[in-house]
């Protein structure tokens, strides 16, 4: 359809001299619009006689493809603005992209570490370190992973509570009572572990002359660690401990969460645990538990079993 490629042209024309845009960004535009009039001429339809219906079609036929929605979402910009301009020169009513949407992308899931991964990052220890230094670190880690807190809140304790304590740690109790997001509270068991590693922190941490700092965890200063000050460390010693991949704070989370959901089932607890206002989101972590489940099947039954 030749009224259609004058069209396209005549809108590229205008998007480089008046619109002013980078010759890039035109040729992105060209592709854009070439696919349009790709679907429209297979559809048999011209350019100014495309209707809603046609464009929905169109996204579900580039979805079904495997486009990603934000593929999909960056073409519909392209052909929403060619129908924008067109309506200003009077040769359509409406816009026919104007209330279409891209297909949300899935959210990818969250990294979680092996069991093996996480207890043997759990259990590394760096002999050749600063004691004062492994000490803090070791408790970090078991915190992290044991009690599945966020990194704001993990910094965000104090040694012991007080008036003034939004959080803290109870070793009597086995209990961390924590602020999350929304200033919302909640109180999270310690593990053993974690409890030991912190009773270690905590005796060498007050020996250095810190007890005047009320926070939990200091730098060498003495003032409250930072959560860009944990990201660092816990990147080092989990390369140290020989873990394939670099460990965040929020991997330690979700391999706790992954891990507690693994063992018990129990999604309602872990979203708890985690303080998750909405079970929708704690929801994210039955797709790794069947992701966990779907591996060993595949490794164990004999009907499994795919061929080479």
């Amino acid at each position: 359809m030749e009224d259609d490629a004058g069209l396209v042209e005549a809108y590229l024309e205008h998007v480089r001299v008046q619109k002013r845009l980078a010759q890039r960004t035109v040729e992105l535009y060209a592709l854009d619009l070439q696919k349009l009039a790709e679907s429209a001429r297979k559809a048999g339809v011209p350019l100014l006689q495309v209707r809603n219906a046609h464009v929905r079609r169109w996204v579900a036929q580039m979805h079904g493809a495997g486009r990603s929605g934000r593929g999909i979402g960056l073409i519909l910009s392209g052909w929403r603005g060619f129908y924008t301009w067109l309506g200003c020169e009077g040769l359509v009513k409406s816009n026919p992209v104007q209330d279409v949407r891209a297909p949300k992308a899935p959210k990818p899931l969250p990294k979680a570490l092996s069991v093996d991964d996480a207890v043997a990052l759990a259990e590394y220890s760096a002999a050749e370190a600063d004691p004062w230094l492994e000490a803090r670190d070791a408790a970090i880690v078991e915190l992290l992973y044991g009690c599945g807190l966020r990194v704001g809140e993990l910094v965000g304790l104090d040694a012991r509570a007080s008036g003034t304590a939004k959080g803290w740690v109870d070793l009597d109790a086995g209990e961390a009572h924590v602020v999350g997001k929304g200033s919302k509270r909640r109180t999270v068991p310690v593990g053993t572990k974690a409890l030991a590693a912190l009773r270690q922190w905590l005796e060498v941490r007050d020996a250095a002359g810190a007890l005047v700092q009320p926070a939990l965890f200091v730098g060498r200063h003495g003032t409250r660690l930072s959560a860009q000050a944990v990201w660092q460390r816990l990147k080092q010693r989990s390369l140290k401990a020989g873990l394939a991949t670099p460990v965040h704070p929020h991997m330690l989370r979700h391999s706790f969460a992954s891990h507690v959901l693994q063992s018990s089932g129990d999604l309602r607890a872990v979203q708890e645990l985690l303080g998750h206002a909405n079970i929708g989101t704690t929801q994210v972590y039955t797709r790794l538990d069947f992701q966990h489940l779907a591996k060993a099947y595949d490794a164990a039954h004999p009907r499994a079993k795919r061929k080479g």
